[in-house]
């Protein structure tokens, strides 16, 4: 027991910091709370470099910590860290305040158990935490665009993840296990293997935003306040992927799944940009562009037990998607949520302009940025699986991302409205806009540091 539980500190801190946050919530000290998080996230990481070496199983199988699980933790926390300064600087002196940040929390709980469980019932106990603290956060404003945006949502994730519940059950009779390292013993029952992965596509597919299990993002996104419509696009996408690579590489291949995976892909990565090119609320764009990464991702995904690159690849882009995402909320924070608001916004805030010209070209996978190394690895990854066609579909979906993006950078410096970047800039925004800018533009150059 003790053994175990040493290699669980990150999360146990993190728990045991979400409770402390509670405390001081009813204590209605907020800026406590807020402090309480950060120090608790930045601890958490800290634990975690010790055990990135570590490649083992604890609970009977039930948890994993290797290299996925470690880095999901390094990439998470510190994302999880910079959305709670977003949402410092959008809520500070409002109802609630404290509530909002003990949420993000405990969704990051739950977001870590998607990525290191290795059982379904952590697999469910992670849909549920991640889950029931993004309905509350979307349904934070309380006007009639977050209500109906969180109503959806909560709708829309109780059925997919009831199907997904009832679903895995398949699995469990088939194996005889709950443990994802038994799906082996499907490989010569196609049928209830099926069945298990069309429900775990509908749960996480919902969790990732992908096609055709999107529907959700674009209103809850709008609904929500900016920093967690932020936080939602990261986090608990990135977590979702994470849990796929957990379970999908146990599942045999001969089952077909990666074929599924592909088309499920294909159509993702090129229904989100063609949605996004016809917005107008940056939001909604941002929220169509975050479903076509999510297509993206499942390259890598894709590739699992036949690649090298696989894993490496998802993890790489993760963290790239983290910072050029979170980076581009943070400068919609200033600039507006309208197109219309970002005309002229980079003659008049030169070097913000110049940081979300950063972002749009990383999350288009133009070199030398992050973003660029992340999707490259993804494409080697899905060429050396065999499905160089998924990977042209991939280049395509990246020219129309060129077309989306445009759409935001070249009203930047068309002529300047007078309105155009006014207004005070809340000093948290800055430092998180300092910090992805620096993660996106260098860390293409230094990816050496993750694995593979």
């Amino acid at each position: 027991m003790a053994r175990d539980l040493s290699f669980l500190f990150p999360e146990l801190l993190l728990a045991a910091t979400v409770v402390v946050m509670l405390i001081a919530e009813m204590l209605r000290a907020p800026r406590l709370v807020l402090i309480f998080g950060l120090i608790g996230l930045g601890l958490s990481t800290a634990l975690t470099l010790p055990l990135m070496d570590a490649d083992t199983e604890v609970f009977g199988g039930t948890y994993r910590v290797g290299m996925l699980s470690g880095w999901a933790k390094l990439i998470l926390l510190p994302g999880t860290a910079l959305a709670l300064l977003m949402t410092r600087a959008e809520i500070a002196g409002k109802d609630r305040e404290g509530s909002m940040y003990t949420l993000i929390c405990l969704v990051t709980l739950g977001a870590l158990m998607l990525a290191g469980g290795g059982d379904m019932m952590l697999l469910v106990l992670g849909v549920v935490l991640t889950g029931l603290g993004s309905f509350a956060m979307v349904a934070w404003p309380r006007d009639d665009a977050a209500t109906e945006a969180a109503m959806k949502y909560l709708v829309f994730g109780a059925v997919t993840g009831s199907v997904m519940i009832y679903g895995v059950t398949f699995w469990f009779g088939g194996a005889g296990s709950t443990l994802f390292s038994a799906l082996g013993a499907l490989d010569d029952k196609p049928l209830i293997a099926l069945a298990g992965l069309l429900a775990v596509l509908i749960g996480l597919g919902y969790k990732a935003a992908l096609v055709p299990f999107q529907f959700w993002a674009p209103d809850a996104y709008d609904g929500a306040p900016i920093s967690i419509a932020a936080f939602l696009s990261v986090i608990t996408k990135v977590a979702a992927i994470f849990a796929f690579a957990q379970i999908l590489r146990d599942l045999p291949v001969s089952t077909g799944w990666p074929l599924v995976v592909a088309v499920i892909a294909a159509v993702t990565m090129i229904y989100g940009y063609l949605a996004a090119l016809v917005q107008t609320n940056v939001v909604r764009l941002l929220a169509y562009s975050s479903v076509a990464q999510a297509g993206y991702f499942m390259l890598g995904i894709v590739a699992l037990g036949t690649s090298p690159l696989a894993l490496p690849s998802v993890i790489v882009f993760g963290a790239a998607y983290i910072a050029m995402n979170l980076g581009a909320f943070a400068v919609v924070m200033i600039a507006g949520r309208s197109l219309a608001d970002f005309k002229g916004f980079g003659r008049a805030r030169p070097l913000i302009g110049v940081a979300m010209v950063v972002f749009l070209l990383s999350l288009t996978g133009i070199p030398p940025l992050f973003g660029f190394v992340g999707k490259v690895l993804l494409f080697g990854a899905a060429i050396e699986a065999g499905y160089l066609w998924l990977a042209v579909v991939g280049i395509v979906g990246t020219v129309l991302a060129l077309a989306v993006y445009l759409r935001i950078m070249v009203p930047m410096y068309q002529a300047q409205e007078d309105t155009a970047g006014q207004g005070a800039i809340a000093p948290l925004v800055l430092l998180v806009l300092f910090v992805t800018t620096l993660v996106t533009m260098l860390m293409g150059l230094f990816a050496g540091v993750f694995p593979g």
